[in-house]
């Protein structure tokens, strides 16, 4: 058997197994296959010696209707022959005569001989010589060659020998020819647009003369050029220039073209005008005079016009001469005599070592490559860097530095390991500043969702399993620079100590549905569930939609076990790798557990980055505690209470919480910054942990530790320290905890009494942590924030005192919010005690002035008043989303230094603790509520309309905490003071707004809304201070009505308002039953804002789908009610009878929408008015005689005349689709069904339907109404007083469909359409008739014929009032008892226009006779 050659044989080795292959007769691995050129006519292996006998052989088989050409396989374009394109055949020729005329035979050839004219060809005889043979030519003789530039380009040395040779007969040509010249003079006028090259020849070079017959065909030629010469001698300049343009303009730009290229192609035959020095005027450009009068024919006026086009479009720079040719002087490696092949230049080989030219912006409107340098910089493309940063080392665009991403993909799959470590560290730096926002100004799209797009996740997974450390380490720091953004960290830290600042979204991507063809139809049971959905897409589908989600797909977090476990990088490695998971744990809390279920990953970073003990003398990173490893358990832990207790129970982290806590920072022998940055994680850690209700033995056993760190808080640090951003978060952080296990230790005696009295099977276990264990620590938490109100007056001291403030509150709110729950609760000396607080410490704050300075921010911090003018964010995709906190510091915003957001949560929550406790508090904070920035923050918040993403979220849940504290507080404040009484509509209009706000997990304030603010009387104040009165007044009409019956449409809705204020309480209760789905998610809210931590499942809010209640919830148990009954597709419902209960619904829902619609109509300006008239449809819509009802007819009029005001119908665009359906078209279609069904004629349907037959709207209704549904015609009654929309609209303009004008023209002829029956379509469809027969606009001949038409069949109708209206029908007049004028006579103009039709059709008659 052959062995395999080895990297250490020798030559001899290789020859010798040479050998020795082939005295075996083994046959080779691989052989060589001759493919036959089919195109060539050759023939395989085979085919050659059967190729005579294969056609008689052969057997043929034809298809009938088969095309000549087969079908492209591809979408690229099918391949187009010249000279087929240049052939003309016609279906009728003969192939016969075709095939005669194109015959190729040698009779054809012979029969066309025509002997060329050679008698003035010059002759050149040979010269002589003394040898006997040629001369050998030798590669190194190069002086009978043509240079390059004058041989074309690359050639053989025989090529050019011949070029040589032709180039030298040329030369003796031009001599003899200039001798024949007539004069100089002349010469120079012949060729004056050849003065850049001296060389040209003297005569025309289109014309040539080779067709001419006769001996002296070249002296024709030349009096053909002559005459030209003096012909445009006799030219002006002006005239020259004008035939020059007339024929530009002529000839086709082909021809212009070829006249160009052979100028061009004439030139570099001759020498270059650079060997001649003494021709150096020569090669400038002639003036633009002299141009005109160069060229001795239309051919050479064209050609010596200067090309344009050589120039690129939209290019600023002109065309730089070409680089002089590489010499040997030029090398910086001289080529020596022994160097084989080395002793002739190459200069083609050689441009390579020119120094490259200067970068040069084109002017061009054209976006340009962007290109970056290693740091993640991009690089202007005018810069010039030079050659030794190694930015020039690509094919494209060499003279630009930098790398593009596409060259940086390439490079990271090279095989050059730092090619590959390079390429990804430059990503990782691009990506860091993509995700910065530093290229959102400058660049043109999203550079992250390009390299998504391109599959830079599968390439950093790819580059992850790289054997090598370095490429690995630079994919991990590249991954990193992707998912994590370090400022969106630092904000969540920031915010931990707010307020339920513990809890936040999960970062998933806005779910999207999409519908699975394959699941139509199928059962429940047999439709697929959501797992098996995701079980079954690729990789791709996954991560195009969920990157983080697709890295999981892929296997990550086995491959960090292992870069953790057995790779063992260096220690950025190792913080990169954390924080990704921390990433990950972030998305959801089905991927923090599978973090924890990752295989070894979590005990890896248990003992190795937080162990139980530790050496300070270690060189590396393994075995030392890290806090990014302790906010890594943090975050899972807020995933849920059971990923909480594995992470404390079965991973160990309560022991490394008693070993890290148990002790002052400065004795955990690690780096200072990094002790207080563990302590404080740890402290969060547990913090979480007694969300849950679980640490809480710890907090006993650390009891003493927890007391030492409470007494140096007071303590703090100057504020030139460096340390003292890590010492405030870590008394920020000691202080959540504290909160959260006030909370816990409250809740431990109703436990226990709900575990007695149901036997602990549902209840859950009482902590082990009580109300005894934490009173003691108020008095102490007290006086601290007594003294840091004093030291606000401090300049030093100020800044970190309003940090430490707001978590003061915080605390004391959760403090007396339990107390008040305890049987221990003595409410008198509570009471005591909340005075005390009250004046000395609260009134205090609240009157300091920094304070009231911090408050004047409002505003300015808010994101709700500042949704537009939030500036460019970074770079956030779909499929990643993210916070866009960069620069959160350095500008204004909720989380800045100079936010007064997380101080009025603090204080707003202690005062809606307190004054539940003691009522009489309240009137003592009526000036936070009637302070000017206090009012004016909540005017701009009752007119802002925020957009909701995952940036502003997190944002926007914090800032409706405020907001709703502060509608508490005004709930409480307005029954007893005046002043603030006065604002109550500002406070009803906020609390309007902010409902729809609302986010998940805030359902527990949406409740407290509906049932305290949103139906209170006291903040409706127009229903009991003359509202509907005033309302009364202002619909009040002089109209003198002589009838019994008056118009509903002219109803007054004063009854209406008063009606609805009363029954206010009534409306709550509808709402509120409507709402009961929520029930569950109110109690789960409930548990988290009121601090019953041992029933909080998890301190990750519900994924953010949208918000809790939509826009238009007004209309809930409207729609509620439509979606019960359902309609088939028949039009008719599916149901027989309405609920129990469902017209009062209905009239409470009515209710409360007409008196949103007269006080408070800016609560409903996010719903369309086309919205509105969709939602109230369902009135119609949803039972047969619902609408009949009396309370519903009167409010239903109401809303009908409130959406119908002059200065609301220009508002209500039905030609938009509402939300929710495909076309407003739809909607009508089943109004219009419903109608003819169930309406018995009755007015208010009756209005509702001819609402969108307006003429503005589309034509789609009025063809329904006329054509399919034509019988309603008959029971649409309405007048135009009940109408109440001014029938100017519907017939004005002029209608232009002739299919609509035919179908009104044919319901007033054969009677479907009458005034008695439908006065107002009637008047509109003898206006349009009307318009259209007497128009003298010109119009098709379609129109034309059927405007005469119409104009005789009327002239002929036998109705003579029907005629006289038609004909002499002149405006709507709803005032007339006819609604409409008309003329006593034709007008001359109408009537010249009937006789002219009529005389039309008597002619035509007579030609017919």
């Amino acid at each position: 058997m052959l062995r395999r050659p080895k990297p250490t044989d020798s030559e001899a080795d290789l020859l010798r197994e040479q050998e020795h292959f082939l005295t075996s007769g083994a046959p080779s691995a691989a052989s060589v296959v001759r493919r036959p050129d089919k195109r060539r006519g050759e023939a395989g292996e085979g085919e050659g010696r059967s190729g005579e006998n294969e056609g008689s052989q052969r057997d043929v088989v034809t298809i009938e209707d088969l095309p000549d050409q087969l079908p492209s396989l591809t979408p690229a374009p099918p391949k187009k022959s010249r000279f087929k394109a240049s052939r003309v055949t016609f279906e009728d020729e003969d192939a016969e005569e075709r095939l005669d005329r194109h015959d190729t035979h040698i009779s054809a050839v012979l029969s066309r001989i025509v002997e060329r004219d050679t008698s003035s060809t010059p002759i050149s005889l040979p010269a002589f010589t003394g040898m006997a043979f040629p001369k050998v030519l030798h590669r190194s003789e190069t002086s009978n060659q043509a240079p390059l530039s004058s041989a074309g380009g690359k050639k053989s040395i025989f090529a050019r020998q011949i070029a040589a040779q032709k180039l030298k007969e040329c030369k003796t040509t031009l001599h003899s020819l200039s001798e024949a010249a007539p004069t100089p003079e002349t010469t120079m006028d012949t060729d004056q647009c050849d003065a850049a090259d001296p060389a040209a020849v003297p005569g025309p070079r289109l014309v040539s003369g080779q067709g001419l017959q006769g001996p002296d065909s070249s002296g024709e030629t030349m009096r053909i050029h002559m005459e030209n010469q003096a012909k445009l001698q006799a030219m002006s300049q002006s005239e020259i220039l004008e035939e020059q343009k007339k024929l530009l303009f002529q000839l086709d730009p082909r021809l212009v073209d070829f006249v160009r290229s052979r100028k061009a192609q004439s030139v570099p035959s001759f020498p270059s005008p650079s060997k001649h020095p003494k021709d150096k005027s020569g090669t400038e450009d002639p003036p633009v005079q002299d141009v005109s009068r160069e060229s001795g024919s239309c051919s050479a006026a064209v050609l010596c016009q200067k090309p344009q086009e050589v120039k690129m479009e939209g290019e600023e720079e002109e065309l730089s001469a070409p680089p002089p040719a590489v010499t040997e002087e030029d090398l910086p490696v001289k080529p020596q005599k022994e160097w084989v092949h080395m002793d002739k230049l190459e200069p083609e080989k050689l441009e390579w070592l020119r120094d490259l030219p200067e970068p040069r912006r084109k002017g061009t409107k054209k976006a340009m490559q962007a290109r970056f340098d290693f740091a993640g910089t991009l690089i202007p493309p005018t810069e010039d860097l030079p050659t030794h940063l190694g930015l020039h080392h690509h094919g494209e665009e060499p003279e630009r530095a930098g790398y593009s991403l596409q060259e940086l993909f390439l490079l990271s799959r090279s095989q050059v390991i730092q090619q590959r470590t390079l390429s990804l560290s430059t990503l990782a730096n691009i990506l860091s500043k993509a995700c910065a926002g530093e290229y959102v100004s400058v660049l043109k799209g999203s550079v992250t969702s390009t390299l998504l797009d391109a599959g830079l996740l599968f390439l950093l997974r790819f580059a992850l399993d790289d054997s090598v450390e370095g490429v690995m380490s630079a994919a991990v720091h590249a991954l990193k620079a992707l998912l994590v953004c370090a400022e969106d960290e630092e904000c969540l830290d920031c915010t931990f100590s707010w307020f339920r600042g513990l809890s936040s979204f999960p970062l998933l991507p806005s779910a999207q549905e999409e519908e699975d063809e394959e699941d139509e139809g199928l059962d429940e049971s047999m439709k697929e569930t959501a797992k098996e959905k995701e079980e079954r897409k690729s990789d791709h589908e996954v991560a195009r939609q969920d990157a983080v989600k697709g890295l999981l797909k892929m296997k990550l977090l086995p491959r960090l076990r292992y870069i953790l476990e057995v790779v063992r990088p260096s220690p950025r490695v190792v913080q990169d790798v954390l924080e990704i998971l921390t990433r990950i744990a972030r998305h959801s809390s089905s991927s923090a557990t599978q973090v924890l279920d990752c295989p070894r990953l979590m005990e890896t970073v248990m003992s190795e980055f937080l162990p139980t003990s530790w050496s300070p003398s270690s060189q590396s990173i393994y075995g030392l505690p890290l806090s990014s490893a302790m906010k890594l358990l943090r975050v899972l832990a807020t995933s849920g209470r059971h990923a909480c207790a594995r992470l404390l129970n079965s991973l160990g982290a309560s022991e490394r919480l008693s070993h890290l806590l148990s002790a002052e920072p400065n004795e955990l022998l690690l780096e200072p910054t990094e002790s207080l940055r563990i302590t404080t994680e740890a402290y969060r850690l547990w913090a979480v942990a007694a969300g849950y209700g679980q640490a809480c033995k710890l907090y006993i056993d650390l009891y003493p530790a927890l007391v030492t760190a409470l007494q140096s808080v007071h303590r703090l640090p100057p504020a030139s320290d460096p340390l003292q951003p890590l010492q405030l978060q870590r008394f920020l952080a000691l202080l959540s905890l504290l909160t959260q296990v006030t909370h816990t230790a409250g809740c431990h005696q109703e436990l226990q009494a709900g575990m007695v009295s149901s036997g602990g099977e549902e209840c859950p276990p009482p902590p082990p942590v009580s109300w005894g264990h934490v009173t003691g620590l108020q008095t102490s938490l007290m006086g601290h924030l007594k003294g840091f109100i004093k030291n606000l007056d401090d300049p030093l001291q100020k800044d970190g005192s309003l940090t430490l403030i707001p978590v003061y509150l915080v605390y004391l709110e959760a403090y007396y919010h339990q107390l008040s729950r305890q049987n221990c609760f003595k409410p008198v000396e509570t009471l005591q005690e909340l005075e005390l607080l009250t004046s000395d410490a609260l009134l205090p704050l609240m009157s300091h002035s920094v304070v009231q300075g911090l408050i004047k921010n409002l505003k300015s911090s808010s994101v709700v008043c500042n949704a537009q003018a939030i500036p460019l964010g970074p770079e956030i995709t779909n499929n990643l989303p993210g916070l866009a906190c960069m620069g959160w510091r350095n500008r204004p915003g909720l989380v800045a230094p100079s936010s007064p957001f997380p101080l009025l949560t603090g204080l707003g929550l202690l005062l809606e603790t307190i004054t539940g406790i003691h009522k009489g508090l309240s009137s003592k904070f009526t000036g936070l509520l009637l302070s000017e920035p206090v009012t004016g923050y909540l005017r701009s918040c009752s007119q802002a309309t925020p957009s909701l993403s995952h940036t502003k979220a997190w944002l926007l849940r914090h800032e409706h905490h405020l907001l709703y504290l502060l509608l508490r507080l005004a709930h409480r404040l307005v029954p007893l003071d005046s002043e603030i009484a006065k604002h109550a509509s500002l406070y009803h209009q906020v609390a309007l707004v902010v409902l729809p706000w609302l986010l998940p997990g805030s359902e527990y304030l949406v409740h407290e809304l509906l049932s305290t603010i949103v139906f209170s009387k006291d903040f409706i104040s127009e229903g009991h201070s003359g509202g509907p009165e005033a309302v009364e007044l202002g619909e009040l009409k002089l109209h003198e009505e002589t009838q019994k019956d008056t118009s509903p449409s002219l109803q007054t809705v004063g009854a209406l308002l008063r009606e609805a204020c009363v029954q206010l309480p009534s409306i709550r209760g509808c709402f509120l039953t409507h709402l009961a789905h929520l029930e569950s998610s109110v109690i789960v809210s409930r548990d988290a804002l009121l601090g019953h931590n041992p029933w909080i499942k998890s301190h990750l809010l519900p994924e953010l789908t949208g918000p809790i209640l939509p826009s238009d919830w007004p209309f809930l148990p409207l729609l509620s009610l439509y979606e019960q009954s359902g309609v088939s597709d028949g039009g008719g419902l599916a149901v027989e009878e309405l609920p129990q209960g469902a017209l009062q619904a209905v009239t409470h829902c009515l209710q409360w929408l007409l008196l949103l619609e007269v006080w408070r109509e800016e609560a409903l300006k996010v719903v369309l008015p086309v919205a509105k008239f969709a939602r109230l449809s369902c009135v119609f819509l949803c039972s047969s005689d619902l609408f009949l009802e009396r309370p519903v007819q009167r409010l239903t009029w109401g809303l009908f005349r409130l959406l119908t005001r002059s200065t609301k119908l220009d508002s209500l665009d039905l030609n938009v689709p509402p939300p929710g359906l495909a076309s407003f078209q739809d909607l009508y279609s089943a109004l219009v069904s419903q109608y003819e069904a169930v309406s018995f004629g009755d007015r208010l349907f009756g209005c509702w339907v001819l609402l969108p037959l307006q003429r503005r709207y589309s034509t789609t209704m009025r063809l329904a109404v006329f054509g399919e549904h034509v019988g309603m015609l008959r029971s649409l009654g309405v007048t135009l007083e009940q109408l109440s929309i001014p029938i100017e609209r519907f017939t004005s303009p002029p209608e232009d469909s002739l299919p609509l004008l035919r179908l009104y023209f044919r319901s007033l002829v054969t009677g479907t359409l009458k005034r008695s029956w439908c006065p107002v379509l009637y008047v509109a469809a003898l206006s349009h008739v009307n318009s259209f027969i007497f128009s003298q606009d010109a119009a098709a001949q379609e129109v034309e014929t059927a405007r005469h038409s119409m104009l005789r069949k009327i002239y002929y109708l036998t109705d003579e009032v029907l005629r006289s209206h038609l004909l002499l029908f002149r405006l709507p007049q709803h005032h007339l008892q006819l609604s409409f004028d008309m003329y006593e006579q034709l007008p001359p103009i109408r009537a010249k226009r009937l006789e002219r039709v009529l005389g039309l059709q008597e002619s035509s008659v007579d030609k017919g006779d």
